[in-house]
């Protein structure tokens, strides 16, 4: 089965190109300039990039992953999948040790499925100060043998671990996650710049959310900004939904990092995809208003109801960089990390045919999975 689509602006991180391309078996198998060779799919001059590559993400469409129940876990992906991302992990947050190994368990299955990349603990080794909408009565201090319980439960699905690298333990557990293939990620943290460091140098390779929960920068005390946004070895995620971040200092942070080095994400919970209420984050109530979550008790932000689109489309309309940054920020960078960008995160021959078609104004209006149509433009 062959399908070409026709008349269309290709983006790839090298640039922007008028031309078409062919996609068999759910692969991508020709790219080329100018007018299709034969009849086929035409998008009317629309552009397509890559499918959206999200490393941390809690649910939405009322579905929330910490639960580790299937439906709603379905329904969550479901939602991202329309709003363009083709590949997602599920990330849970701080809960107790046998609520985390069940919830794991039954994402693994999901994951065996296809349905999800991987699963993220973003908890609990994480700081009290800093621990955000995270439950500070279960929180933990790391151990390597614990987590080893944890990464049995998902049976070779665990694909990062969130931790604070000034916590007792947490070194030798940064080491222990490396070790078996797991991304260590330092975040919700109150580390001081050595701190930080040493989390670097035992096996840490990248930042959770990059100055949310994490003390902000100083001219005396840099802080874990500063460690991590000038070292090679990291790779910083931001949430672009005009609340957690400032379009100012996102520019700071790709400019000192560039778009190897930065990964958009939406850290988006259940209240995704839908209207303003109450909703539950883990153990911890949250209250979404103007599409802003925050925690019932003491109004901490409370993860997000964004969707890969949007986060796309203000990294060009507020942020100002070019579509081939944007795309590079939202799925070859991403895809990099989780070490599947020989297969996805950008257009190219022998890739998977993970597509989103934008309009002009860069709203969605076609999504494709593996070659087979979820929104048909």
């Amino acid at each position: 089965m062959s399908l070409t689509l026709a008349d269309a602006r290709i983006v790839t991180p090298e640039g922007v190109h008028d031309g078409w391309l062919t996609i068999e078996d759910g692969r991508i198998t020709h790219v080329g300039h100018g007018a299709a060779p034969r009849a086929g799919h035409g998008l009317g001059g629309r552009h397509v990039v890559p499918g959206f590559v999200d490393l941390h993400n809690h649910g939405g469409a009322g579905g929330s992953f910490p639960t580790g129940e299937h439906d709603g876990a379905r329904e969550a992906v479901a939602l991202h999948e329309r709003h363009g991302t083709t590949t997602m992990v599920a990330s849970l947050v701080t809960g107790a040790l046998d609520d985390l190994a069940r919830a794991t368990s039954s994402l693994a299955e999901l994951c065996d499925d296809g349905l999800l990349a991987g699963i993220h603990f973003e908890g609990p080794y994480i700081s009290r100060a800093r621990c955000g909408a995270h439950d500070p009565g279960l929180l933990r201090e790391p151990s390597p043998q614990e987590f080893a319980g944890l990464l049995a439960a998902g049976r070779g699905h665990v694909r990062m671990l969130t931790i604070a690298p000034e916590l007792p333990g947490a070194l030798d557990t940064i080491r222990a996650a490396a070790a078996e293939g797991v991304i260590a990620a330092l975040g919700h943290s109150d580390a001081t710049y050595e701190q930080t460091l040493a989390g670097i140098e035992a096996g840490a390779t990248v930042a959770t959310h990059l100055y949310n929960a994490l003390p902000p920068l100083g001219h005396r005390t840099p802080g874990p900004v500063a460690a991590l946004l000038e070292d090679e070895r990291i790779t910083i995620e931001l949430i672009n939904d005009g609340v957690h971040v400032h379009p100012a200092m996102l520019r700071l942070a790709y400019e000192v990092a560039g778009p190897a080095r930065t990964a958009l994400i939406t850290d988006a919970m259940s209240a995704a995809g839908m209207g303003d209420g109450t909703y539950v984050l883990g153990s911890m109530d949250v209250i979404v208003t103007d599409g802003v979550a925050r925690l019932a008790e003491g109004g901490s932000i409370a993860g997000s109801t964004l969707t890969m689109d949007v986060a796309f489309r203000r990294t060009v309309q507020e942020v100002g960089l070019t579509l081939p940054e944007a795309v590079q920020l939202t799925s070859l960078t991403p895809a990099r990390v989780l070490g599947v960008a020989d297969t996805t995160g950008s257009i190219a021959v022998g890739k998977a045919a993970d597509l989103v078609v934008l309009s002009d104004e860069l709203e969605v209006v076609g999504v494709m999975k593996r070659g087979a149509w979820i929104v048909e433009p």
